[in-house]
């Protein structure tokens, strides 16, 4: 058995699993980051793929519990949270010279987008959309150690995010159409290393990548308060960070037209913990969150209160013949969210399949279910002292996620 040609396959087939496997993890991520196109054999290579989540988180027993705005409970103490997306990726790699192969790519690494409309919680949420794009370019230099090859890598990238929430301001204006709407974007950049180790007879490829934090210390936008007489104000943001991200990637074949694969992650989510939205005007020195305390220029803010996410996966792929492979994996997330927000603990088994008819040309087709578990959100105190939730509770069940993958890649 050829392993190489076994990585070849079932490697690539893995990925858009993989891609699933991250589409519905914890904090804002979507797609997240992945540089495995940099690993392909060929001398020139191009991928293009897109995966469609569907997650069904339904919120339930929703009690408006801020005493000061007048009680909405009665508008619903049910709904459906969770909204379909769509995580699109796009790349190509080229060998420079020998030894140095370089990838750029685009991808929406982050993104988030609950659109709960009039319920209990609608001075909280109605709706929030955040999106991003993510803008890479990522070089490797790979040279002989051992039976193997050690590689070095590193990159850059650019970001874009930017998004938008609406929320219940007066329930007194008729038909509730009393609401506000934050609209927000910024950009920062970062940079990422890591280390390889490949052996390609057995398939065996050992992977550990760091993806730095992206400062973010440009947010603006405007905060549209003329459904309830007010103007359309300038605001910012102060400043936040997207996360860091360390992985461990493990695979190699176990036997003839098998192989094996595993991923470790951590993504330190609690830097986003609640963001303050302030008018332009006011000081920085006075754009802070905090109940009740004084100084602060805050007219809303941005409550996350993320915890750090981590994630486990692991599986294994088959090659039938020239033509055809498959792979199935499961993968655990650990939820973000730790009494505030839903997103608790995700389980998933995916499975896909590579068809190759002819050398040039890789065509992906993959599959996922899994269950997001049940929780309650309520007040949760930050590190500051802050304490968000204060102005809704709800609980939550099991609930369905599904997402399908398609991927086409062409190399030479």
């Amino acid at each position: 058995m050829n392993y190489l040609r076994l990585k070849a396959l079932l490697g690539a087939g893995c990925l858009s699993m993989a891609l699933i496997g991250s589409a519905h993890a914890g904090g804002l991520e979507r797609g997240g980051y992945d540089i495995d196109l940099l690993f392909d054999p060929a001398p020139f290579a191009s991928e293009a793929e897109a995966t469609f989540v569907m997650p069904d988180r339904k919120v339930k027993n929703a009690v408006d519990t801020d005493p000061f705005d007048g009680n909405v409970t009665a508008l619903g103490s049910s709904t459906k949270e969770s909204v379909d997306y769509w995580v699109p990726r796009i790349g190509v790699k080229a060998e420079v010279v020998k030894g140095v192969d370089c990838m750029v790519d685009y991808s929406q690494p982050w993104g988030a987008h609950t659109n709960p409309g009039l319920w209990a919680g609608a001075q909280s949420n109605m709706e929030t959309d955040i999106k991003s794009d993510n803008y890479a370019a990522t070089c490797s230099y790979k040279m002989d150690a051992g039976k193997g090859q050690l590689r070095f890598i590193g990159g850059v990238f650019y970001q874009k995010i930017y998004g938008f929430k609406e929320s219940l301001v007066s329930p007194l204006v008729p038909d509730f159409g009393g609401t506000g709407r934050v609209d927000l974007s910024t950009t920062g950049w970062g940079w990422r290393a890591g280390l390889a180790y490949e052996i390609p007879e057995i398939a065996l490829r050992a992977s550990l990548v760091y993806n730095s934090k992206v400062k973010l210390d440009n947010i603006s936008g405007t905060l549209d308060l003329t459904n309830v007489g007010g103007a359309v104000i300038p605001i910012y943001g102060s400043t936040q960070y997207m996360p860091d991200v360390v992985e461990l990637k493990l695979q190699s074949g176990i036997a003839p037209g098998w192989l094996a694969f595993g991923s470790l992650k951590w993504v330190n989510w609690s830097v986003l913990q609640s963001v303050p939205i302030c008018p332009v005007g006011f000081p920085a020195s006075t754009c802070f969150t905090g109940n009740a305390v004084s100084g602060s220029s805050q007219v809303t803010s941005l409550d996350l209160m993320y915890r750090d996410g981590w994630t486990v996966t692991g599986g294994v792929g088959h090659k039938f013949n020239d033509q055809w492979s498959a792979a199935g994996q499961l993968s655990w997330d650990r939820g973000t969210s730790h009494g505030y927000g839903s997103q608790t603990d995700t389980w998933t088994v995916g499975g896909g399949v590579a068809y190759t008819p002819t050398a040039n040309v890789e065509i992906r087709l993959a599959g996922a279910i899994g269950v997001l578990t049940s929780g309650h959100s309520g007040t949760v105190a930050g590190e500051n002292g802050y304490v968000a939730g204060t102005d809704v509770s709800y609980d939550f069940g099991n609930d369905l996620v599904t997402a399908i993958s398609g991927g086409v890649k062409i190399k030479f």
